[in-house]
């Protein structure tokens, strides 16, 4: 690679000259040392095809497109192999005697957990309790084979069977065959998407939704969650909806069929399992009481049902006994209606998921693939879907029980699908006596950890911004619907992003005393400024959306006067503006238009712009596009300090200079001829030297 070097400024090697040139100077003679910077010769990496191209997009290009090429000549046949069955990893490693004891606690611990929950999140979807078994059993295995994650427990969710319900009672009542068809559909919609997405690595978009967005719309939904289940406490049916309003008045305009019998039973069996949730996670010998509550609730409303029979609590009622048939699919003519809750559900399915995977895999020390977790999730919905399940993603609570258990590897995933078998296969006749309010007390349960207020107030007290937003969408989804509530919660979102994308933070730099370290004058009041100079730093990539509010406040550092101690030659206005950009990691071709267009402005002010220690990407675009030469390679300098010490020279010889022949207006100079004269002196200077 072959780089002209060039000094920052024709005075590098003593600046003394320049002085020397304006007659009556007096200025004591200050050798000025700085370090060279090394400029691209463009026309020589444009041909040789070097390192850089003709452009610095088509390096990027070029650069990815080695990188890739590189890391797939790399893989070996068994790296293949775990790319595509990353179950293949923990199995060649497997220890059966360490492992295989904790894996068979966990997956057991799980699968007791699982079986009520299923039920209970499949009425919560408006689907029968069968469906949810169902969805916990084939989905697993299949997880377990394409999943990356080891600790990660799928299955139905809480906030996917909301969203199940909220977009299918829209379309179909929960009675009809074709509201349990469309269920079956939707899981299959959600795993093509996620495939896609996983296979063309889009998982990244997803990193635009805010952590405050996804907690002020989970909040949210748990309350919807919450409410929609008093049905069976309170004894009576109430408006099935997404929006809370239309839920209270259903619930206030119902009171006068409120039955105690549900009531009493559910309130009890949830404080048991509330009880026995706070027992689990503050003493650690009794870890085991969290994931025996939802079972707890299940034995102790079967068995007071099976005895009493009380006619005034409803009952889960008779399910299919035997494991899911194999079934394609149907009603694939309302599968465009379906897709805005299929995006909702996969962004869900990100968000939740990957980030619990990611979790869990940093505090088990190996490393995971977000992409191939969402392709492993949406193999699982697909094959899921060919056994009548409804839409499955990972479960934070499962998850969290499944680590405390001490799984290991994905055969816990297998033991608890194995239990799934087994209950689908031999308990389905006992599941007839379970009180529905049983099962919305395990819904109520589970969704009263999802209410965060916790974070609301961390918000409040470090980013009132965040805090915004937290509550714009809480409200919103509160009060509008989930759909809405997320569209405008992303929205917000971005539009935040966007602000200070477009309105970068911009710093006047001063320097330390005693050091050549330049930092922000608000954040060091002792920082002291120079004379004629402004040094400004842009902490942020420069292109077409902020280069407009870049200008605007160069502009006004031009007019404003900081407030910081002065020191240098006295004049009377700014004769340089030196640009740090360190920070600026990428400029595009809006950007160096705007550039050149602030240089002939600042020329025909006589005001020159300096340019310190750009990285080599942004030097190549400036180059390619003229920039460098248009301003000067000899104003573009490594360090803040280099820049200003050579300013300081060219102020204190505009401040010498000899008033007393005062040309006339047409007649006198301008800065930049005589900055052009001194220029011109030291070259031919050094020429008569060599």
């Amino acid at each position: 690679m072959r780089m002209e070097i060039t000094y920052a400024s024709p005075s590098a090697g003593d600046l003394t000259y320049s002085s020397s040139t304006s007659s009556g100077s007096s200025m004591p003679n200050r050798p000025v040392k700085i370090i060279p910077l090394q400029h691209p010769d463009t026309t020589s990496y444009g041909s040789s095809g070097g390192v850089y191209s003709s452009s610095s997009s088509s390096f990027w290009s070029n650069s990815l497109f080695s990188g890739w090429w590189g890391k797939i000549k790399r893989m070996t046949f068994i790296d293949w192999i775990e790319m595509f069955l990353p179950c293949c990893r923990w199995i060649r490693t497997y220890r059966w005697r360490e492992y295989f004891q904790v894996d068979l606690m966990a997956g057991t611990t799980v699968g007791i957990m699982l079986v009520p929950q299923a039920m209970s999140y499949a009425k919560l979807a408006g689907l029968e309790p069968i469906y949810g078994l169902y969805s916990g059993f084939v989905p697993i295995f299949i997880y377990a084979i394409f999943g990356s994650s080891r600790q990660l427990a799928i299955g139905p969710v809480a906030l996917v069977s909301l969203l199940v319900s909220n977009v299918l009672s829209g379309i179909a009542d929960s009675s009809d065959a074709l509201y349990t068809e469309l269920a079956i559909l939707l899981a299959l919609m959600v795993g093509i998407l996620e495939c896609i997405m996983g296979l063309l690595r889009l998982g990244w978009l997803i990193r635009f939704i805010s952590h405050s967005v996804i907690s002020g719309f989970t909040t949210a939904s748990a309350i919807v969650i919450g409410l929609s289940q008093a049905k069976y406490f309170l004894g009576y049916d109430i408006e099935r909806s997404s929006e809370i309003v239309p839920i209270i008045k259903s619930i206030i305009s119902g009171a006068d069929e409120f039955s105690w019998p549900p009531f009493v039973m559910g309130s009890i069996i949830l404080a048991i399992l509330q009880t026995m949730k706070h027992l689990g996670k503050s003493k650690k010998h009794l870890r085991f009481l969290r994931a025996m509550g939802p079972l707890t609730a299940v034995v102790l409303g079967t068995t007071f049902a099976k005895i009493y029979h009380p006619s005034s609590i409803t009952l889960v009622g008779d399910i299919p006994q035997g494991l899911p048939s194999f079934s394609i699919p149907k009603s694939f003519q309302y599968a465009k209606s379906l897709i805005p809750t299929t995006l909702l559900i996969t962004g869900v399915a990100i968000l939740e998921s990957v980030g619990i995977a990611k979790a869990l895999a940093a505090k088990n020390g190996y490393e995971l693939d977000s992409n191939q977790e969402l392709f492993g999730l949406g193999v699982a919905n697909i094959f899921g879907s060919f056994f009548s399940a409804y839409p499955t993603t990972g479960s934070f609570s499962r998850s969290a029980v499944n680590h405390e258990s001490g799984a290991k590897t994905g055969l816990s995933g297998i033991i608890t699908g194995i239990i799934m078998g087994c209950a689908l296969l031999f308990l389905t006749p006992l599941f007839e006596y379970i009180p529905q309010c049983a099962l919305a007390a395990i819904v109520i349960s589970a969704v009263i950890s999802l209410v965060d207020y916790e974070e609301a107030i961390f918000l409040w007290h470090v980013d009132k911004k965040d805090f915004l937003l937290w509550t714009i969408t809480s409200t919103t989804t509160l009060f509008l619907g989930i759909e809405i509530g997320v569209l405008v919660g992303v929205g917000v979102s971005l539009a935040f992003v966007i602000h200070e994308s477009a309105n970068p933070h911009i710093a006047v730099l001063g320097r330390l005393p005693g050091t050549t370290v330049y930092r922000n004058i608000q954040q060091y009041p002792e920082a002291y400024t120079y004379n004629g100079i402004v040094i400004v730093r842009i902490d942020a990539p420069i292109y077409f959306a902020n280069i407009s509010y870049i200008k605007d406040r160069l502009r006004e550092y031009e007019v404003v006067v900081d407030k910081s101690t002065r020191r240098g030659p006295e004049v009377e206005r700014i004769y340089f503006v030196i640009l740090e950009m360190a920070p600026v990691t990428y400029i595009d071709s809006s950007a160096v238009q705007a550039l050149k267009d602030l240089h002939h402005e600042y020329k025909s002010r006589d005001i020159q712009i300096a340019i310190s220690n750009p990285n080599r990407e942004v030097l190549l675009t400036l180059s390619n596009s003229g920039a460098v030469e248009l301003i000067g390679k000899e104003w573009y300098f490594v360090r803040v300090h280099d820049a200003v010490q050579v300013c300081l020279q060219h102020v204190q010889s505009i401040r010498e200079a000899p008033k007393a022949s005062d040309p006339s207006p047409e007649e006198k100079p301008s800065f930049f001829h005589r900055l052009l004269r001194q220029r011109g002196g030291f070259i031919s200077c050094r020429a008569r030297v060599r």
